[in-house]
């Protein structure tokens, strides 16, 4: 059998070894840099930084978060903020932010956010007192603008936490009383809170709630409702039944409301998601005769309720 490389010219012979270990790599496209990157000083001595998430079709795994050029973060792809704390006061700090995909592609770097930090306080522990205010606004299928009224600190509040399902999702500065919540989902109902602080990293506590729906829309997201919900009475009992929506990930947790109001979360472990159709038998005390409408939600994986499922109306049976 001839030696094929031995009659290839120099040059085509590289050419070829550097195709052929190309293939075997596999994937060698690394992500595009993240977006949106800030950075916004929570305290003396801790900075709240965060980013865009990146596309779906960028297929990234974590993002690694420097400080001034060193690596002091590395996070799962659905982390998109963290506080970078044991900072020291009034100093001035550059961050970056890098994505990498499953195949170890890294990106280049964010573009930087700098902050610095302030002053340390004397020793204070009264928190700021609550937004006494707070509005939202839904302005498209994945943005709610969100807007609070001033609060007051006897050393002066630093930041503002914007709250969602018990989570804080943003951090805005000690001057700012609205921002832009961007990333969200179409078709799905929040609600939102805000906490003030101060230098002390003392919260004040919640704000009153805020809440918005995104509006629908098939070009920038599938449905978050559950699908083919139905809900069959027996002695007893009533068996459901649904799909699950098309987020990108296993739906674990769902919502049920009955009349109007949450009755239970219904949850999935991580060995038990369904495949298909999900079932649930939930038990039934109230007498034969008494009428349920039921609807059912489930929990997306930035943590949110997505969008209701069609309502069924049923009478429970003896």
């Amino acid at each position: 059998m001839p030696r094929t490389a031995a009659l290839l010219r120099p040059g085509l012979a590289a050419a070829l070894a550097a195709l052929l270990a190309g293939c075997a790599g596999g994937d060698t496209t690394a992500p595009a840099a993240p977006a949106g990157l800030t950075a916004q000083a929570g305290s003396a001595t801790s900075v709240h930084v965060m980013w865009n998430a990146a596309a779906a079709a960028d297929g990234v795994a974590n993002y690694q978060v420097f400080q001034d050029g060193k690596l002091v973060r590395d996070l799962p792809a659905e982390k998109t903020m963290t506080d970078i704390t044991g900072l020291a006061p009034q100093t001035s700090y550059t961050f970056t932010v890098r994505a990498r995909d499953a195949a170890g592609n890294t990106s280049a770097a964010s573009a930087a956010a700098r902050t610095a930090t302030p002053a340390a306080a004397a020793e204070d522990r009264r928190p700021p007192t609550a937004p006494a205010r707070t509005t939202a606004r839904a302005d498209g299928p994945r943005t709610v603008t969100l807007s609070w009224s001033a609060a007051a600190d006897d050393t002066g509040v630093t930041a503002y936490d914007v709250y969602q399902a018990g989570i804080r999702i943003h951090t805005a500065g000690p001057a700012e009383t609205s921002t832009s919540l961007t990333d969200l989902q179409p078709d799905t109902a929040y609600t939102f809170t805000v906490r003030a602080r101060d230098g002390a990293d003392n919260s004040s506590p919640d704000g009153p709630p805020a809440a918005a729906t995104t509006p629908a829309s098939a070009e920038q997201g599938p449905a978050t409702a559950p699908s083919g919900f139905t809900a069959t009475p027996s002695p007893g009992a009533v068996d459901l039944a649904w799909t699950a929506p098309d987020t990108g990930r296993p739906t674990e947790a769902y919502e049920l409301h009955v009349n109007g109001r949450p009755v239970t979360v219904i949850q999935f472990g991580a060995g038990a998601l369904p495949a298909g159709q999900a079932k649930h038998r939930l038990t039934a005390t109230e007498p034969p005769g008494t009428v349920w409408e039921l609807r059912l939600r489930a929990r997306l994986p930035d943590g949110t309720w997505g969008a209701f499922s069609d309502r069924q109306r049923i009478v429970l049976a003896g």
